[in-house]
C-alpha cells in the first residue's frame, strides 16, 4: 500500500465544534479526524455536518491529512454526511461499524458519485474502516483484500463492548479481556492481509500519558503502524512511539547492509548467532517507517 503522508496519529475532534476541529487541524497530529458519529447527537447533526463543510473550505491546503468519520452506511445519516463534506474535498472517510468488505464497496459507490459532482479526482479519496465495532464484523475482518479506497483498518472496543451486551471490557488489572484483544489480533491479521494500515484504538484516559506510551510501543512491537487519538496532549506520544528510534534504525541498517554484502546468502553469522531471511524483513520494515529505504 503507498501513502504520502505519514499516518501515525489519528487525532478525532468532534464536528459541532469549530473550536476543536481547527485546534486538531493545526496540532501536529499525522490526521485530523473531524467527527459526525459518535461526539455528535442527533439533532446535531445537520449543523455539524456544514460546520465540517465550511472548516475543510477555509483551508487552502492540507486536504489530505483532514479526514471524516462519516456515520455507518447502513444507517440513515451517511449519505447526508457524503453529500455535505465532499464539497470541501476531505483527504478521506473513516467509516465506523464496517460489517465487512461490502460496506467498503458501497461507500466507494457514493465517494465516486460525489467526486465526479465536485470535481475531485476520481478515487482520491481514500478510506479507513472501524472493523470490530459489531458482532457480526470479528468474522470478517480478512475480507477486505482489494477493497476499494482502503488504505487502514482500525478497530474499536467500546463499541463491540456494547453490541455484546457487556457490562465491562477490561479485566482485573485493566487491561482489554480476551474478546477484546481478539478483536485488536483480527484487526492486525486482517489489515496485513489487505496489506493496509493497521491503527491501534484509542487511550481512553489522556491523562494517562505513561500508560498511552507502554502501550503505543506493545503494539507498534506487534505490527501495528499508529494510534487513534482522543486529545492533543496523545499525539507527541504517539508520533513518536510509532517513529524508529536512531538505535533501531542504526541496527537495522546494519543488518541489511551485512545482506547487501553477501548476496544470495540464506542465512549470515552475527554477533555470536544466525540472521536469515525474516531479520532481513524487519530491519526494512525498520527503515520503511524511518524513510531510509
Amino acid at each position: 500500500m503507498s501513502q504520502n503522508i505519514p499516518m501515525r496519529s489519528w487525532l478525532f475532534a468532534p464536528g459541532d465544534s469549530e473550536r476543536k476541529m481547527e485546534k486538531a487541524a493545526d496540532s501536529a497530529a499525522d490526521i485530523a479526524l473531524f467527527d459526525l458519529e459518535d461526539a455528535v447527537t442527533v439533532d446535531q447533526k445537520p449543523a455539524a455536518r456544514e460546520m465540517v463543510r465550511k472548516l475543510l473550505q477555509s483551508r487552502d491546503g492540507g486536504h489530505d491529512r483532514l479526514w471524516v468519520r462519516i456515520n455507518p452506511v447502513d444507517g440513515p445519516f451517511a449519505v447526508d454526511d457524503l453529500a455535505a463534506v465532499m464539497p470541501g474535498r476531505p483527504g478521506g472517510i473513516m467509516l465506523p461499524k464496517s460489517r465487512g468488505r461490502q460496506d467498503i464497496e458501497l461507500l466507494d459507490h457514493y465517494l465516486t458519485a460525489l467526486e465526479a459532482a465536485n470535481g475531485i479526482e476520481q478515487g482520491s479519496t481514500k478510506v479507513i474502516a472501524l472493523v470490530t465495532e459489531a458482532a457480526e464484523a470479528m468474522f470478517t475482518t480478512g475480507t477486505y483484500a482489494g477493497a476499494p479506497r482502503l488504505v487502514g483498518m482500525t478497530w474499536g472496543a467500546e463499541d463491540l463492548a456494547d453490541a455484546l451486551g457487556a457490562s465491562n471490557n477490561r479485566d482485573a488489572n485493566g487491561d482489554y479481556d480476551f474478546t477484546y484483544k481478539l478483536a485488536r489480533s483480527l484487526c492486525l491479521i486482517g489489515a496485513a492481509t489487505a496489506n493496509v494500515l493497521p491503527i491501534e484504538t484509542i487511550h481512553g484516559d489522556f491523562r494517562d500519558l505513561d500508560g498511552l506510551r507502554a502501550r503505543a510501543e506493545m503494539v507498534r512491537a506487534d505490527g501495528y503502524r499508529g494510534m487513534l487519538a482522543i486529545h492533543p496532549a496523545q499525539v507527541d506520544v504517539i508520533n513518536k512511539a510509532f517513529t524508529p528510534s536512531a538505535d533501531e534504525i542504526a541496527a537495522a541498517q546494519e543488518i541489511v547492509d551485512i545482506f547487501a554484502a553477501n548476496p544470495g546468502v540464506g542465512a549470515i553469522g552475527y554477533k555470536g548467532g544466525m540472521l536469515d531471511r525474516p531479520y532481513l524483513a524487519r530491519a526494512e520494515t525498520v527503515l520503511r517507517l524511518a524513510g531510509r529505504l
